[in-house]
């Protein structure tokens, strides 16, 4: 039977891979490719097998010759201006103080610089805020996203503390970013979400891509079309 150590012993099955660690694994290998260890060949193919692979040590063979660490481990501290991902702190003056969108939105990702307090202002409208690749001005910043008949997307990275305060009236926000301890020395981000008639959504990690989508989606299929089997080989 496909994951277990031992099919014709009594050895247990090997432990079932989450959604939250497909996403690490994907996260690790998009930082190896940043960093020269695959190249885009290599990365476009490890991320189609991170979507296909059905238990937690494939996908620990994934990642084990680009990263020192497994799926989980919570590093020990990080190091001056880095934190876990591509996330940078250079601790100084400037970076963007106002993200306003009225009837319109705006699309904030890649490198820019946030100042030590932002605020993300939507009125009828709505803007993507991704921190995954941003530059702090400081190691504790302050996000303010206000929505008024509209919405933003903010999404922060793996390793980073994230400290949420919210409230909603005739809306609601959508905040979903698990139970991820954050490493020791890292940065931490306080978001304050208020929506009127409207409302935020919050994630870790970045978005994925569509193929990236799509390939999760045929492996989910597949998980359950085997569950299907398996079940129909027990049923007398």
């Amino acid at each position: 039977m496909p994951g277990m150590t031992d099919p014709g012993g009594d050895a247990l099955p090997d432990l079932r891979a989450s959604d939250a660690e497909r996403e690490e694994a994907a996260e690790v290998l998009r930082v190896a490719a940043s960093e020269g260890r695959l190249d885009v060949d290599e990365l476009d193919d490890r991320l189609g097998s991170v979507y296909s692979v059905r238990t937690r040590n494939e996908l620990e063979r994934l990642i084990a010759d680009v990263s020192p660490e497994r799926l989980g481990q919570v590093r020990a501290i990080v190091p001056p201006g880095k934190s876990t991902s591509g996330l940078t702190i250079k601790e100084g003056p400037g970076g963007s103080r106002w993200v306003i969108a009225v009837m319109g939105g705006h699309d904030k990702r890649g490198r820019w610089r946030v100042a030590p307090i932002c605020t993300v202002l939507s009125i009828m409208g709505g803007s993507t805020i991704d921190l995954n690749d941003a530059e702090l001005a400081n190691r504790d910043t302050q996000l303010n996203v206000y929505s008024l008949m509209g919405g933003n997307e903010v999404r922060v990275p793996h390793g980073v503390n994230v400290q949420i305060s919210e409230f909603a009236f005739m809306g609601g926000n959508d905040v979903q970013i698990g139970d991820e301890v954050a490493p020791a020395g890292g940065p931490t981000i306080h978001i304050r979400m208020v929506a009127v008639m409207g409302g935020s959504s919050l994630r870790r990690g970045r978005k994925l891509s569509r193929k990236e989508r799509r390939e999760l989606k045929e492996a989910e299929k597949r998980e359950r079309e085997l569950g299907r089997d398996r079940q129909g080989e027990l049923e007398p």
